[in-house]
């Protein structure tokens, strides 16, 4: 008897067994949850704005004409490889979180500090990577309302457009291209500035007195969210 009643406690004590709720998610992680829906619901918003007017568009310009530069380095010919590069860095630095993240389970808090430092190195290095591009686009000619001259501006199309549709939809474009990617940008920005403060909190010991490091956790969740959208910023513009 005492064998079967052991044997019943043994099964409903897997994880398999039920009598566990699902729902039993510490509060601070589901608010993260909450704002990452609703900032999704912001950039879903934006992209299919973009690939509103992009596909309803009669002309566009071209991604690979625009984006073919790597500024200070080459000016033609390069088409994807800079972007490419940023991309690379942002990916790197969601691997870098997600060890932190890992490190913190095991309340390595040396580990977390070296991670975490990683992840801000490689958002500084994508901000920056981010603003020289800008910069090669301004001194182009595009910015919010203002786009390059008529002759430069023809060889950013595929076809003959009409000048008034390279004129209309090259200010969309302009318009569109900075505000999609500020947005986004002001995200890993924010990302940047909250992790440095994680990460001295870490090295004060804060999240150890606690016994947990689910603050790491958090700010996590918010770094992928980032990443992830980029992704979808990198096919709208730069692979469409």
């Amino acid at each position: 008897m005492s064998t079967a009643v052991s044997q019943i406690d043994e099964v409903k004590t897997t994880p398999w067994a039920g009598g566990t709720s699902p729902f039993s998610v510490e509060y601070g992680k589901i608010m993260m949850w909450f704002f990452l829906l609703s900032d999704a619901f912001t950039f879903s918003s934006l992209l299919i704005a973009y690939g509103a007017l992009r596909f309803s568009s009669a002309a566009w310009p071209a991604p690979d004409l625009i984006f073919q530069s790597v500024p200070g380095l080459i000016e033609h010919g390069a088409p994807l490889v800079f972007v490419g590069l940023m991309t690379f860095i942002l990916i790197m630095s969601s691997v870098t979180m997600v060890l932190a993240v890992e490190a913190g389970h095991r309340g390595a808090k040396k580990e977390v500090v070296w991670w975490m430092i990683g992840t801000i190195i490689g958002g500084f290095m994508f901000l920056g990577c981010q603003a020289l591009e800008w910069s090669h686009l301004h001194s182009e000619g595009f910015w919010w309302g203002s786009i390059p001259k008529m002759e430069e501006l023809k060889a950013l199309f595929h076809g003959n457009p009409s000048d008034q549709t390279m004129i209309t939809y090259g200010h969309q474009f302009a318009n569109l291209f900075f505000t999609i990617t500020g947005f986004h940008g002001f995200h890993v920005f924010s990302g940047v500035v909250i992790n440095i403060i994680i990460t001295i909190n870490v090295l004060k010991g804060t999240y150890e007195k606690r016994g947990s490091y689910l603050m790491v956790e958090k700010i996590g969740l918010y770094w992928h969210f980032v990443d992830l959208v980029w992704v979808f910023v990198f096919t709208f513009f730069y692979l469409v």
